[in-house]
């Protein structure tokens, strides 16, 4: 028999939804002709939320490869929408900020965004939003918390797998006449 999993777990609809976001994001900043791609303006977007991030922490924020960033950064560079400046606590890292002339396609991304997440959330109330917005908080919270802490993340106790052989290893045994 092959094991069926549920579909609608919060995991799952949460998996989902962050790539049906994604797409749809990146189909409004393609549709727009902001003059950036959708990673360039995830990027851009990063920085305006994390003033004087490193570079790495851009990355993993958005879950790419530093090269990945670094071609974006430079684009953004490039544009005059980003500076990189030297971070003062370790002089082989980048800090990137957003410039002046940032501005004008922030405004278009955040007006892009926020339609995008009115039909989103077409349906709920600012009561039932405020609820998930704080619920997604909390999870991202605890997702961090289980970065900083790896031991936490390991399974307790036996997985279902192993608990599964261990109780058909005891029943064979107690079937085996001694």
């Amino acid at each position: 028999m092959t094991v069926r999993l549920e579909a609608d777990t919060v995991g799952m609809l949460l998996t989902d939804v962050s790539r049906l976001l994604r797409s749809a994001f990146d189909r409004r900043i393609n549709a727009a002709n902001l003059g950036v791609t959708p990673g360039e303006a995830r990027a851009l977007i990063q920085v305006a939320v994390n003033q004087r991030i490193k570079q790495a922490d851009i990355a993993i924020r958005m879950g790419i490869e530093p090269m990945t960033l670094s071609t974006y950064l430079d684009r953004l560079e490039a544009l005059g929408f980003v500076e990189r400046i030297p971070d003062p606590s370790d002089r082989r890292a980048k800090n990137v900020v957003a410039t002046p002339a940032a501005d004008g396609v922030l405004l278009d991304i955040r007006t892009h965004v926020r339609a995008l997440m009115d039909e989103v959330t077409g349906g709920h109330d600012a009561a039932a939003l405020e609820v998930l917005r704080l619920s997604l908080k909390m999870m991202r919270d605890n997702l961090h918390d289980l970065d900083r802490n790896p031991a936490q993340a390991a399974v307790p106790g036996p997985t279902q797998a192993q608990a599964t052989a261990q109780a058909e290893a005891t029943a064979t045994a107690d079937r085996t006449p001694s």
